[in-house]
């Protein structure tokens, strides 16, 4: 096997094929034209956007990179064990041949070859749309690099001298580049993405790269390095922008069901549409997370730990994107309960008689209150051996003992069960960022302040004094209460040094040896390079 045959030459073939696909509002003309005008340019643009997007019933980049960012996160509880793959990401036991990584890794160095071609053979200052078509490349590019190199390389806090993934800047099949240091890798990131905000100029839809995509991602980028001013500088040139707003309460409570064109706070965002890219719906990210009308597997759901962060605050409009599912009487009524979680991270509910008491094991055990000037705080039953608390709720659906918390978030665009289409940069993130860098400052007051402009609009109190908490603690937990099931947790936790606790009932506590809670020193917080690029390119230093 020669490296004529690897991916850096697929993907140049991958180009011109994805050329002829349509990939509305990606939409293309033939190859032939391809690169002879501006025209033919653009088409090869709407090609690398579309690379991102794949066919109708057959993952793709985006695809692999939910389920590589979501599945190893505290925010998801798997009900059952499958031969996918997506497994491994979910359980941390990843394998060097795992086909979706993969698959990942190709689709992101196709694209970036494609933009490749673009800058090669585009001409900058010809005209405001050229210089605009080129910027967009620019940013395609420096953003699959951040997301490889968050993927395959260590946290940039744990050391810019790690090693990252290659860096890419050309079309040539013999150029092999070697994986660059961490450190390296974000430096281009930001030179693509500064050159991406330079050329840049027009106003396009949402879907497409921008100007303030660009900054958007330097915010994040920035972030990453806990370059903190320049994050907030970042953030701040997004939101002088003035051309993106925060949805109310009640929108917020429905964003899932907008496109991204109708939402005036996404900034770049993957356009999926239904004739074009939908199919039957069933192998979509959102097919994974419920069953809507007949549709999805529906057996990855809201992990317990995420459930109870939310459930702080009962109003919270961000609690419809999710919801439990529940069993129902004879006469359609939902069946009074309490339920609670074993010392072997099980659930266990039992139906609750006269609001009063529960049986279990032929035996009654009344429940009790513990109140604090008239207010219950919490549900117990003590006639057991230890006091056990239990939460009042309505008897629940399950699947293998693990309740159904379908998740919403990915679903329901247009009123499609599971379109979607996948947010890169919006504003709200834009105001986590800024509190989390002022949070590293130690400015309190400011940091509080962009998490209360999140917190306000999520329809819940503001946060004034934050007690024993560690401030940088408040602001992951609201980054973790907004930015939920977007692809941010997994980075958020390792970047910032803490440990993913998973201690709560999903199948990844099942079997021996377990992860229960990952440090953030742990190998597997990378994936391995995929085996089938290491056996074509032996420098590809593998991962411990």
């Amino acid at each position: 096997m020669n490296y004529t045959k690897y991916i850096f030459l697929a993907f140049i073939v991958s180009l011109f094929y994805s050329c002829d696909i349509h990939r509305d509002p990606y939409n293309s003309i033939d190859a032939d034209d391809l690169l002879g005008t501006e025209a033919g340019l653009q088409t090869a643009t709407n090609g690398n956007y579309a690379n991102l997007k794949g066919k109708k019933d057959e993952s793709a980049w985006f695809d692999d990179w939910h389920r590589i960012t979501e599945y190893p996160t505290d925010n998801v509880s798997l009900s059952g064990t499958t031969t996918d793959p997506l497994f491994y990401f979910y359980n941390f036991r990843n394998i060097p041949n795992n086909s979706r990584s993969s698959r990942f890794w190709s689709y992101s160095y196709r694209t970036i070859v494609g933009c490749n071609q673009i800058i090669e053979k585009a001409e900058k200052a010809v005209s405001p749309s050229m210089d605009h078509l080129i910027g967009e490349n620019y940013y395609l590019r420096g953003m699959l690099m951040f997301y490889l190199v968050n993927v395959y390389g260590r946290p940039y806090t744990q050391g810019p001298d790690n090693l990252g993934v290659p860096i890419k800047l050309s079309t040539d099949v013999t150029d092999l580049p070697p994986r660059a240091k961490v450190g390296e890798v974000y430096e281009q990131i930001l030179e693509d993405l500064k050159m991406a905000e330079e050329l840049m100029t027009l106003n396009k839809s949402n879907v497409y790269a921008s100007k303030e995509a660009a900054q958007a991602l330097l915010s994040r980028v920035y972030l990453y390095m806990d370059d903190l001013d320049n994050s907030i500088e970042y953030s701040n040139k997004v939101i002088n922008s003035g051309k993106y707003s925060l949805l109310s309460t009640e929108q917020l409570r429905r964003s899932m069901e907008l496109p991204p064109e109708g939402n005036p706070e996404e900034i770049f965002s993957l356009k999926f549409t239904k004739d074009a890219d939908y199919g039957h719906g069933w192998y979509t990210v959102g097919g994974m997370y419920a069953t809507i009308q007949n549709v999805g597997w529906g057996e990855m759901y809201a992990s317990k730990s995420f459930v109870d962060l939310i459930n702080q605050n009962p109003e919270d409009a961000r609690k419809s994107h999710f919801e439990a599912q529940y069993l129902k009487d004879e006469a359609g009524a939902q069946i009074p309960s309490v339920f609670w979680v074993n010392e072997n991270n099980q659930y266990v509910q039992e139906t609750l008689i006269d609001d009063s008491y529960i049986v279990l094991n032929e035996k009654e055990y009344t429940i009790h209150t513990e109140e604090m000037e008239g207010e219950t705080l919490h549900y117990f039953i003590d006639d057991m051996s230890n006091k056990q608390y239990v939460e009042k709720d309505h008897l629940m659906e399950d699947r293998n003992g693990y309740f159904k918390y379908f998740i919403y978030k990915c679903s329901m665009q247009e009123g499609e069960p599971h379109l979607w289409s996948p947010t890169v940069s919006r504003l709200g993130e834009i105001y986590l960022n800024l509190a989390e860098a002022y949070a590293k400052k130690g400015d309190v007051s400011n940091a509080l302040a962009n998490v209360n402009i999140i917190r306000q609009r999520a329809g819940i109190p503001t946060v004034s004094n934050i007690g024993d908490k560690e401030l940088i603690d408040v602001v992951l937990d609201e980054r973790r209460l907004e930015l939920v099931w977007e692809g941010h947790r997994k980075f958020d936790v390792f970047r910032n040094n803490k440990t993913m606790d998973r201690l709560y009932p999903g199948t990844h506590l099942s079997g021996t040896d377990a992860y229960e809670v990952i440090p953030p020193t742990h190998n597997r917080v990378i994936e391995f390079i995929p085996e089938d690029q290491i056996l074509v390119q032996p420098n590809l230093v593998q991962n411990p």
